[in-house]
């Protein structure tokens, strides 16, 4: 695994604006993985967690809830870049989120990241990064995400 960018100030951060980060490395998307999501989230879908049906369904496979690879950013991006020296980090939230394509079960994950925006806030930086997770193999990435997070130094 590469080493992740570290930045530690809002003006690091702001200088790594535009600049493409990654890719973090392949993360396999398991069927236990998948039905833990489901149950986490009362999502019992049978294109998620009927192998059988799913089989015979669009994707010849079960696939992974779309917003379960969006919850996998906290553990990729990290992987890419880190913000050292804070005292709190926090999820802010997402501008703009598509699943361009599906991730079936076994698939294997990874993100890139670019800072898009980096702003002052009250005594922290709030950071907006378009990250992409591609699917091995996919011609289309599976998540195309404008996350934004707040750091306070």
């Amino acid at each position: 695994m590469a080493e992740p960018r570290i930045f530690t100030s809002i003006e690091e951060l702001s200088a790594g604006v535009g600049e493409p980060l990654g890719p973090s490395d392949w993360l396999e998307v398991d069927q236990k993985r998948i039905d833990l999501f489901a149950d986490a989230t009362g999502d019992h879908q049978w294109i998620h967690v009927d192998a059988a049906r799913a089989a015979t369904g669009p994707f010849g496979s079960t696939i992974a809830h779309g917003y379960l690879t969006l919850s996998l950013l906290p553990s990729l991006v990290p992987q890419i870049m880190r913000v050292d020296g804070i005292r709190m980090g926090i999820n802010y939230g997402v501008n703009k989120v598509r699943f361009p394509s599906p991730v079936p079960v076994g698939a294997r994950l990874r993100a890139t990241v670019v800072i898009k925006e980096v702003t002052e806030v009250g005594g922290g930086a709030q950071v907006t990064a378009a990250v992409t997770v591609e699917r091995e193999g996919g011609d289309k990435p599976a998540c195309v995400a404008e996350s934004v997070s707040r750091y306070y130094f």
